[in-house]
């Protein structure tokens, strides 16, 4: 059974197998360049026009796996070597153009960019003058002229991804919102999330030679969808065995969240949500005039993380799950002292891997509860729908009117309405088709299905939510 979706991932996976496999066994220090023997290409060129540009590569990736280029202040890099590929895209003429006498795409085109083929009378564009701006495009009667973008760029719904003068993609730090969209897209793994897998394997080494400090593995709820070849018991037991003391679900925050929220939205009247660092900073960059009606609560990763740090000072927290953002999540001043780092689900498969741990074979492990409401935070509608029942939970009378959006191209038009009209008093916004279950970094998207994700919450044995946060300090040592 195929792991991933795409052979771009398979390849992102084997150098993050190989490169914790050496650290895990200590035979690759942070500031190596050396390709670990496992992962060399060759003797002959299998995807590139050689060797020595494959290697070149494959060292790139390399790099980006010991935690990328420290002066590049964004989780998300390009590998520019290997983005040489695509077309440059922009406006082009198709063979549908007629050749009319009309030349309303002429007219239209304020920078003189459009001629005329003297045979064929075919309109004929001049990238070297062209702005793209589609005006020809709209003009034309045929829809003769099209805009083919690059997958990254079609991907990037606020604009961040442009071409530099080596026509590679260019990444805007301050237009990007770390979605990770482009690192799924991108059809030849040129752009990639920077990985901080050895960070934890620090963690967990140094937690296992001094036992000065227990490791929680915080995961999050969207891992019903994922290790199909595998039940989520194996899987807890698999991470246990790479050397956490603990595996407890990030839904334990979402619980909390969710009774938090509701009480917040009760007192404000109106609230959008923080779950999802992307939905906050789209908020922030593009929609400044709701940032002030975030919601003041951390994300389900965050506030387990706190209730762990608060209750125990010494332990580690690693959160797993599907997400970029995440990564620049835990550098905000309010989150960083109660989280050490974060992988993906990506990366944890390459670390199981790295240790040759069978997952099918392994025995069921627990992972403690959280109830239905805090488990089906993974899908849109989640968080909406645990507030609803938090507010009922506490008997307010407080009126909900909840809208909420999956996608970034659904989360700006949510944002604009309500940037117009509040006909909602709560906006839940995530920045991923479907929800966390669509993350960039899943290592399938087979199972976006909301009813994976609500089969999994019906599973809890916890019926309400104030019941599961009573008794959290049982499930969490």
């Amino acid at each position: 059974m195929n792991k991933f979706d795409t052979r771009v991932q398979e390849l992102k996976y084997k150098v993050l197998k190989e490169i914790a496999r050496a650290y895990f066994n200590g035979t690759l220090a942070k500031e190596s360049l050396e390709i670990p023997e496992r992962i060399v290409p060759g003797p002959k060129p299998t995807m590139r026009c050689c060797i020595y540009k494959e290697r070149a590569i494959v060292l790139e990736r390399i790099k980006l796996a010991l935690g990328g280029n420290k002066e590049i202040n964004n989780v998300v890099e390009v590998i520019k070597i290997a983005c040489d590929e695509c077309p440059l895209g922009g406006y082009e003429v198709t063979n549908r153009c007629r050749g009319c006498i009309a030349h309303r795409c002429s007219s239209a085109c304020r920078k003189g960019a459009i001629s005329f083929d003297p045979v064929t009378h075919s309109a004929v564009i001049n990238k070297e003058v062209c702005i793209n701006c589609g005006m020809c495009a709209k003009a034309c009667q045929y829809n003769a002229i099209q805009n083919y973008q690059r997958p990254c760029e079609q991907a990037c719904k606020v604009k961040a991804i442009s071409m530099d003068v080596d026509h590679a993609a260019h990444i805007d730090d301050s237009k990007c919102i770390q979605c990770g969209a482009c690192v799924y897209q991108c059809p030849f793994g040129a752009i990639m999330d920077k990985s901080f897998i050895t960070n934890v394997i620090d963690i967990l080494k140094d937690s296992d030679f001094s036992k000065k400090y227990p490791v929680y593995a915080i995961v999050a709820p969207s891992v019903s969808s994922q290790f199909k070849y595998a039940s989520l018991g194996q899987v807890v037991t698999a991470i246990e065995k790479l050397g956490f003391s603990h595996v407890i679900e990030a839904a334990l925050g979402a619980d909390m969240v969710a009774f938090a929220e509701a009480k917040e939205l009760a007192e404000k009247g109106f609230l959008t949500s923080s779950c999802c660092p992307t939905f906050v900073s789209l908020i922030k960059k593009y929609y400044p005039k709701l940032a002030d009606n975030i919601s003041s609560n951390l994300s389900p990763m965050a506030t387990i993380a706190k209730w762990i740090k608060e209750n125990n000072p010494n332990a580690k927290t690693v959160f797993i799950g599907p997400c970029v953002s995440k990564k620049r999540e835990i550098e905000d001043p309010k989150v960083k002292p109660y989280v050490d780092a974060v992988i993906t689900f990506e990366e944890l498969q390459a670390m199981i891997d790295a240790r040759d741990i069978d997952l099918a074979s392994l025995e069921e492990g627990k992972l403690y509860n959280a109830s239905y409401f805090g488990r089906i935070f993974a899908r849109c509608g989640g968080l909406a729908d645990a507030v609803s029942e938090a507010l009922k939970e506490q008997n307010s009378d407080f009126e909900l009117k909840a809208t909420s959006a999956d996608g970034l191209d659904n989360c700006k038009l949510m944002l604009s309405k309500a940037s117009m009209n509040k006909e909602f008093n709560f906006l839940e916004g995530m920045a991923c088709s479907g929800g966390c279950i669509g993350g960039p970094c899943c290592l399938t998207h087979e199972f976006r299905d909301k009813s994976e994700v609500d089969k999994y919450g019906k599973q809890s044995t916890e019926r309400t939510i104030e019941e599961s946060i009573a008794n959290i300090e049982k499930k969490v040592k």
